[in-house]
């Protein structure tokens, strides 16, 4: 049976946090208590279920935090029910704090391309829609040159200029409702995140051992 991330399946899932708990209360005070250090940068990536590209992300030597959520769209407050209809313009998002001294943005870049298929205009299988689409943000010119140059190159040797990710100026990021934050790592028997978020993962792991946390799950 296809697996959908759908609506109905939000509404499941929300469902289930409000009845069973899926947060328990030592997750909540972490994700509440996280605060920026001085140091702190984030960057921007959209590449499919960011239940999948959060838990990618926090595995990575460096990355402080990384949270869920919406971005690259018009549409103010948007909910994981609004953004389901594609009509929003947001995709699902993923903001990574990153210790700049330990990762660089370079290589936060190389895990983006090289954790999902960036040639998919709008999806990642098994999700398809707007807001599911590729998408690259940059908040300086610097930051938007190395996105490009990836691209230049990736496609030069690898993807033969078949890459749709979009490559597009930060202005807003929404946070996704709470019973999405660390969703892979909170229900590891949800059907959905041992069918496409767990194996993503242990790809992605395999891939760049070199850049992963001791402590990544």
């Amino acid at each position: 049976m296809k697996i959908i991330k759908s609506i109905v399946v939000a509404s499941f899932a929300l469902l289930l946090v409000s009845c069973f708990g899926f947060t328990n209360k030592e997750d909540t005070q972490k994700e509440a208590t996280y605060v920026p250090q001085e140091h702190t940068e984030v960057a921007y990536f959209a590449s499919g279920c960011f239940w999948c590209v959060e838990a990618i992300f926090e595995s990575l030597v460096g990355v402080e935090e990384a949270v869920s959520g919406y971005a690259g769209g018009n549409t103010l407050n948007p909910t994981y029910e609004k953004i389901g209809t594609g009509k929003t313009g947001h995709a699902e998002t993923v903001a990574v704090y990153y210790n700049p001294k330990e990762v660089s943005f370079e290589t936060l870049v190389t895990v983006f391309f090289g954790s999902h298929n960036p040639t998919t205009k709008n999806g990642q299988h098994p999700d398809y829609g707007t807001q599911y689409r590729s998408i690259a943000f940059y908040k300086t010119e610097n930051e938007k040159k190395i996105i490009e140059d990836a691209i230049k190159q990736l496609n030069a040797e690898v993807y033969k200029r078949k890459i749709a990710t979009e490559v597009t100026k930060f202005t807003k990021f929404y946070k996704a409702e709470e019973y999405h934050q660390d969703f892979e790592r909170r229900n590891p028997n949800q059907s959905y995140v041992k069918a496409v978020s767990v194996p993503r993962l242990n790809k992605f792991k395999k891939k760049y051992p070199q850049l992963l946390k001791k402590s990544a799950h």
